[in-house]
């Protein structure tokens, strides 16, 4: 699970270090725009102090609940989780090609009437965002694995910050040789996988308290790879693979990807949906 944690904040703390990215260089450029900088670092700090606070809402929430509630809600959990997921890859595919833009045109606003409050706002809602739904997934990621130790998840959580930051770096150096483009289209596939690990545990959790019902194994591929072996392991957590699936949670997996298809389809059919996004 720790692989998963890792990806997860490295992916969400790109795409909130891109908007703070933009913010700085825009602020960077401007000669009146000294008094900013304390609005830039306040939001981000008041995004994180809301990350955090919602964390810590979630966990007090969990603690209350009793051992049957605490099973429920850890599926919700990861049904939310999986949704999010779902949720911020086609968001991002829609709206990501005028992000840029869209946050020049208000920075260039609050710049003629020196209302810096929008740059707060702007840092502030970048990271309490990314950050609200890092907590969202990785309760749904504890949720389907099991408890981490403290220290692994703490390390898992760093090294994921540590590599978001070198590869903003990177791509900002070598962004001529990887767009942003390309760097989004692999990490949303990825993404995808993962919201189906997520609603097939889900699933999974939901046989066990009895909410959806245990039908026959669908096939066994555990001769080929068995999801309790280090590999398969690794791509079931990833995939939501299973070597012997029975049929609701195969028609859960399937019902997940048609739902992508569906959405992917209609986004397609949008004009502005086939652009590709700025890098």
């Amino acid at each position: 699970m720790s692989g998963q944690i890792v990806f997860i904040v490295w992916r969400e703390s790109v795409e909130a270090l891109l908007v703070i990215g933009i913010l700085q260089a825009w602020l960077s450029q401007q000669a009146r725009a000294t008094g900013a900088w304390r609005y830039l670092w306040g939001g981000v700090a008041a995004g994180v102090g809301l990350a955090v606070a919602l964390a810590l809402g979630i966990f007090e929430l969990a603690s209350w609940l009793p051992p049957d509630g605490q099973d429920y809600f850890m599926a919700g959990m990861m049904i939310l989780a999986a949704g999010l997921i779902v949720q911020m890859v086609f968001w991002m595919r829609s709206h990501g090609r005028t992000l840029k833009r869209r946050i020049d045109e208000g920075l260039a606003e609050a710049h003629r009437r020196e209302h810096w409050w929008i740059v707060f706002l702007l840092a502030m809602v970048a990271v309490a965002r990314e950050g609200s739904e890092t907590v969202v997934f990785l309760f749904g990621l504890i949720s389907s694995g099991g408890a981490e130790g403290p220290m692994m998840l703490y390390g898992a959580i760093a090294l994921g910050f540590g590599a978001a930051i070198a590869t903003y770096l990177a791509l900002q150096i070598g962004g001529r040789h990887v767009p942003w483009r390309i760097f989004f289209r692999v990490t949303e596939v990825i993404l995808l996988l993962l919201g189906a690990a997520l609603a097939v545990s889900a699933a999974d959790k939901l046989i066990a308290l009895g909410v959806l019902p245990y039908a026959s194994i669908a096939w066994d591929t555990s001769w080929l790879l068995d999801d309790s072996s280090r590999l398969g392991g690794l791509v079931s957590a990833l995939t939501g693979y299973r070597a012997r699936p029975d049929w609701v949670i195969l028609s859960v997996w399937v019902l997940y990807w048609v739902v992508i298809l569906m959405i992917g389809m209609v986004q397609r059919l949008r004009p502005w949906a086939r652009r590709p996004v700025e890098s």
